[in-house]
């Protein structure tokens, strides 16, 4: 069976109670807890106090985090040194970091080198940023094969993020998906989608034309799959219950 996460951010306060629910009952496996900047002094002990199994994700480009630019490797190493101090204070294996956007993946490496944490996965990203701005760093498996034999570190398969990558270069998503399974992900992202689109939309399961039966064939069992669809209510997880319910309907 696989393992399941929940997508919560470090402020998320308000979900708490029903994570404790969901993790007790064993309908989820772990938190995969994406780190707000300057938010581990307020936060970092509520969580620390729930006795859930974590997955730390580094803040990202949206929130200024950009480790293909050579000019901002104080601000990233600043971001980064608080993502790995949660995932020291709740004890996690994995920290996940996105390459970057509008610059190089040999500066998205020496960076991480510098960083040089064996915790540290970097995650797969589309081609086109979801404003259509900038295109990513890391869309390729060429891209991160690159980084993670250099700077040493393991992979995060984002399944919608390859989908959507090779939607933008013209190749069949599956020939891409599989490509970068040869890398032999530590862990997935998987939401559902538009399987002929170039934007992540991370909607939830059944609401895209994701073929997602097909795509966990490609996933081996026992693997750490994070549901990462948009949240529909500030006060509760019901739509990440419904989420689950139908991802369990395609095994």
């Amino acid at each position: 069976m696989y393992k399941i996460g929940l997508k919560l951010w470090s402020i998320n306060k308000q979900y708490v109670e029903e994570a404790i629910k969901l993790y007790e009952t064993n309908f989820i496996q772990y938190v995969e807890l994406y780190v707000i900047p300057d938010s581990y002094k307020e936060t970092v002990t509520y969580w620390e106090n729930l006795n859930i199994p974590y997955i730390i994700h580094a803040p990202h480009f949206s929130h200024g985090l950009n480790f293909a630019k050579k000019e901002q490797l104080a601000k990233n190493i600043t971001f980064a040194n608080e993502a790995l101090k949660y995932a020291d204070s709740l004890k996690s294996e994995i920290i996940i970091f996105h390459p970057g956007v509008e610059g190089h993946i040999e500066e998205t490496t020496r960076q991480l080198k510098i960083i040089n944490d064996s915790r540290i996965v970097i995650e797969n990203k589309p081609y086109y940023s979801l404003d259509g701005k900038f295109i990513c760093v890391g869309y390729s498996k060429e891209e991160i094969e690159f980084v993670t034999k250099n700077a040493k570190i393991g992979f995060c398969l984002d399944i919608g993020h390859a989908i959507c990558a090779a939607n933008s270069k013209k190749i069949k998503p599956f020939y891409f998906l599989e490509e970068f399974i040869k890398l032999n992900p530590k862990m997935y992202h998987l939401t559902d989608g538009d399987f002929d689109g170039v934007y992540d939309k991370h909607l939830h399961f059944g609401n895209g034309s994701f073929p997602i039966k097909q795509i966990l064939k490609l996933i081996p069992p026992d693997s750490l799959i994070t549901n990462e669809a948009k949240k529909d209510s500030n006060d509760n997880l019901l739509d990440f219950v419904k989420d689950i319910d139908k991802f369990r309907e395609y095994l």
